[in-house]
């Protein structure tokens, strides 16, 4: 069954083809397990954003130890993880990352090879909007979970619009699962 959303901001248009809602955090867990080379990009807004008694950006650090994915800061958030001692796996600005998943020569923040999977948290909703778009259309071979608290429709997948406390336990209970 696919459960329909709107996106958070109004009279934002999607087209056709929408993210699968999340209606259970353990998809979530199983498509990072089972991704070959996965990547979480980070904005701005995740040292900002209160979670369980700490910052939102607390959280992704637990989850990038625990998960081993790497962690592409963008804008100043360099400086939030290195003053956590976290050194994240890249930083550079939001839009640059989205033409390098793009980019079928770019060989991931590792020198590796292309990722085949982008989880986005806390960057502003209109920009995550216009980098999944442009994700959508032109990186076919990888697929997208914006692990916002709002919907993204143009992501592969996303979580509805929830609740605070709502979002705060599904993030927990994919924590619990990867």
């Amino acid at each position: 069954m696919r459960m329909a959303a709107e996106p958070w901001q109004t009279a934002e248009i999607p087209g056709p083809k929408k993210a699968l809602v999340i209606t259970k955090p353990e998809v979530v867990a199983a498509m990072i397990k089972r991704a070959k080379r996965p990547v979480l990009v980070v904005g701005h807004k995740a040292a900002e954003t209160e979670f369980d008694g700490g910052k939102l950006i607390d959280f992704v650090i637990e989850f990038s130890k625990k998960s081993g994915i790497p962690v592409v800061a963008t804008a100043h958030m360099i400086g939030e993880f290195t003053n956590r001692g976290f050194k994240p796996a890249a930083f550079m600005p939001a839009v640059d990352i989205g033409n390098r998943l793009v980019d079928p020569d770019w060989a991931g923040v590792d020198g590796k090879g292309q990722h085949d999977l982008a989880l986005f948290v806390g960057l502003y909703y209109y920009m995550e909007w216009t980098i999944l778009s442009g994700l959508k259309h032109f990186a076919q071979h990888l697929k997208t979970i914006t692990l916002d608290n709002v919907y993204h429709p143009h992501a592969s997948w996303s979580f509805p619009n929830l609740s605070h406390e709502e979002w705060v336990k599904n993030l927990k209970a994919i924590i619990e699962k990867v």
